[in-house]
């Protein structure tokens, strides 16, 4: 097609910010998204340690987001995870339409091309496939892609990884609030009940690019969010007032601070609004895996720690779903229209 069809285009007054993807991603000079090498993290060496854990922990407080270099998750693997995705996006369309998620009966995990709710109402260009990773007692395999073949050995080994990476993440953000390492881990749910749900991002080729976003600006809700890609641009930061285009760093995992982090540490970590755009050349693929609490069983609030009388709570108490619900819809919760509303 040479162009897209209306539900695609983005308002008027979005659409001056959407430039091309390849031009601003090779752009030196302004801020750039800060690159941690964990190297250090475990390092027996005390200075070398600090030193690496602080560099996480800064780029937590300024920009929510960081290009993480030797995490510890082989090479091997995260190539076995992009080939299984590529792959199964690569099939026929019949051959996809088999994992169609079914999201007027409620069912998320799948194959589809929109997500239920985005707050525009407006189509993202993008398909995708969504389904629980870890942990292995919460995850349905029935739905997981059969082909290609390495498609469940691969991503289920990369859960396991990508789940002590978020341990030893954790335990780095929680010394960055003067708690004990296992602190945050166990208020976003601990080993049992925080779920990685991963997302697989494919974003076509799009004859009008400047028209349109493979995913809106948002943040994410989860605590923390880890992404790898393709090494095609794509992903923009809205960054003191700008929109920054994060560069592509070999062999890196991005991380997002999500909401459910912010609001623990009562803002002092950010979780950063960001956008994924499209363009006419190349294919993008993105793998997010989204690390979330449990909808119901505890309630997100400022821990009482971060607080104090120069810095008040900013964050009502709401179950994870309860936050959901009101950035999807803008609405109060069940106590009553008086409930203030969070920092967007």
């Amino acid at each position: 097609i040479e162009r897209i069809p209306k539900e695609y285009i983005r308002p008027e007054e979005e659409r001056p910010s959407i430039g091309d993807i390849f031009a601003e991603e090779k752009m030196g000079g302004g801020p750039q998204v800060p690159t941690v090498d964990l190297k250090g993290i475990n390092s027996e060496d005390l200075e070398v340690r600090e030193k690496c854990r602080e560099e996480l922990r800064k780029a937590a407080v300024d920009w929510g987001v960081m290009h993480l270099v030797n995490h510890g998750i082989p090479e091997e693997l995260t190539g076995r995870v992009k080939a299984a995705g590529e792959g199964f996006f690569g099939q026929p369309i019949e051959e996809k339409e088999k994992y169609a998620n079914d999201q007027a009966a409620g069912n998320v995990q799948g194959y589809g091309s929109k997500l239920a709710n985005n707050a525009s109402g407006q189509l993202e260009w993008e398909d995708y496939f969504f389904h629980c990773v870890f942990p292995e007692d919460k995850t349905d395999l029935s739905i997981w892609p059969k082909t290609p073949s390495d498609y469940i050995a691969a991503t289920r080994e990369y859960a396991k990884q990508l789940r002590a990476l978020t341990t030893t993440v954790l335990a780095v953000l929680s010394q960055g609030l003067g708690l004990e390492e296992g602190r945050l881990e166990k208020e976003v749910g601990g080993m049992e009940e925080l779920l990685l749900q991963m997302k697989i991002n494919y974003y076509p080729k799009c004859p009008q690019p400047e028209l349109a976003l493979g995913v809106e600006a948002h943040t994410d809700v989860s605590a923390l969010t880890f992404i790898l890609h393709n090494m095609v641009p794509g992903l923009q930061l809205f960054y003191e007032g700008k929109w920054v285009t994060a560069k592509c760093v070999p062999n890196s995992i991005i991380m997002h601070v999500g909401d459910t982090v912010e609001i623990l540490s009562n803002g002092k970590y950010k979780s950063i609004l960001h956008r994924g755009v499209v363009n006419r050349e190349k294919v993008r693929v993105s793998w997010a895996v989204f690390c979330e609490p449990p909808k119901e069983k505890i309630i997100l609030q400022p821990l009482p720690e971060t607080v104090s009388e120069a810095d008040p709570p900013r964050f009502p108490p709401r179950t994870f779903a309860q936050h959901i619900k009101h950035k999807l819809f803008r609405l109060t919760d069940q106590e009553g229209a008086d409930t203030p509303k969070p920092d967007e």
